[in-house]
């Protein structure tokens, strides 16, 4: 996608006299650093009040029927994916904020809705990391009696001389569960977690084929993961619409290239001094016929 004048970047079509980056402008740098300040205070606020207000089996209710509070530690990603992956994460948290800046560096201080975005995502990608580097917690790793593997997060209290672990909440150590050393498929390991407190309560009706009973939205989220989301669908907006409608500026260019007036000379549109003469010239002649 790219005309004969200007040129293309990763955030849109940038005509010939494009504008300075927006690394450049105090208000690109404030709508971006604004909304990601904003969004993190919120995030780590939000989280704070959630482990400290509730308690650790509560469900408390926000909108009966469709949202409610829950405390919940998460040893993966956004929505729980890659349990245990941790430092992967981490990496991919870095990897995310430089990639943020680079596309900030890329437009111009025109573009207000992708900074906005941009803000989003990198207060989402600061919230988590900053859990996974902060918030430390246990991970047990047992298999059911029914057989079911699962994992269970908290902080450890003590271990018995059986050889059972007693976990307990985080971060109060408060009522505690017991493993028993034949129910453990791994060592416990100390990690970092992300605190999660938002759920969605509504489930499918039972009617319905294969899905039917369950959790329509089956995740325990934060405000972090929230901007995440709403973050990336603006960017992806944006990149549809600077795809689907080219910058006026680049399209005034298109039609000045591609107009017939462009490729002609348009002195000649002006008469020359010679054809004035002629001209001059051919009327005194039809008055001298006339006379």
């Amino acid at each position: 996608m790219s005309w004969t004048h200007g040129h293309v970047s990763a955030v849109g079509f940038h005509p010939p006299h494009q504008e300075a980056s927006a690394i450049t402008s105090w208000t690109a740098h404030l709508v971006l650093w604004l909304v990601a300040g904003a969004g993190l205070a919120a995030d780590l606020w939000s989280k704070a009040w959630a482990f400290s207000a509730l308690d650790p089996r509560e469900h408390r209710p926000v909108w009966p029927g469709v949202l409610e509070f829950r405390r919940s530690l998460n040893a993966g990603a956004i929505f729980g994916v890659g349990a245990g992956w941790v430092w992967v994460f981490v990496v991919a948290s870095f990897a995310a904020l430089a990639f943020v800046l680079f596309l900030f560096h890329g437009s111009t201080p025109r573009q207000r809705s992708l900074h906005v975005a941009l803000g989003l995502i990198l207060a989402g990608a600061l919230g988590n990391l900053h859990d996974r580097i902060f918030i430390r917690a246990d991970v047990v790793a047992a298999v059911a009696p029914s057989g079911e593997p699962y994992h269970d997060i908290g902080l450890i209290i003590d271990e018995r001389d059986d050889g059972a672990i007693r976990l307990g909440s985080y971060p109060e150590k408060a009522e505690p569960r017991v493993f028993a050393r034949s129910y453990l498929t791994a060592p416990p390991r100390r990690q970092g977690v992300v605190r999660d407190f938002i759920k969605f309560v509504p489930v499918v009706p039972r009617w319905v084929p294969l899905v039917g009973g369950r959790d329509a939205w089956p995740w325990v989220f934060n405000v972090a993961d929230a901007m995440l989301v709403v973050g990336v669908g603006l960017l992806l907006i944006h990149f549809w619409s600077a795809r689907e409608a080219p910058h006026p500026a680049a399209l005034a260019d298109r039609v000045d290239t591609e107009s017939p007036a462009a490729d002609r000379d348009e002195t000649h549109l002006v008469p020359s001094p010679s054809e004035e003469e002629a001209a001059v010239c051919a009327g005194r002649a039809v008055e001298s016929a006339e006379v």
